[in-house]
């Protein structure tokens, strides 16, 4: 039986490749919302962290995200990511 292939993404943070259930998904919809999706579900391009604090301070400080998808990021959306990446650090 074939075994499933696991889909990799890279984190914003680290640059290091990871299995994308390891990962957290930032979206940017076709309207320009930058949104975080915790399903992975959601339409739009997509950018993805580690579910970690130090990648996440790594991405802020070097403005991984806004460079990713060509745009500034809103401070709420960095205020929400840090509040999804609480959860997951506990």
């Amino acid at each position: 039986m074939k075994k499933k292939k696991i889909p990799m993404r890279r984190c914003v943070g680290c640059r290091e490749m990871k299995e994308k259930r390891e990962l957290l998904r930032i979206v940017k919809s076709s309207e320009g919302e930058i949104s975080v999706d915790p399903t992975g579900k959601k339409n739009g391009r997509g950018a993805y962290i580690c579910k970690n604090m130090e990648c996440f301070a790594q991405a802020r400080k070097a403005k991984s995200l806004s460079r990713e998808f060509s745009c500034e990021i809103p401070e709420e959306v960095y205020d929400e990511i840090n509040r999804q990446l609480e959860v997951y650090v506990k």
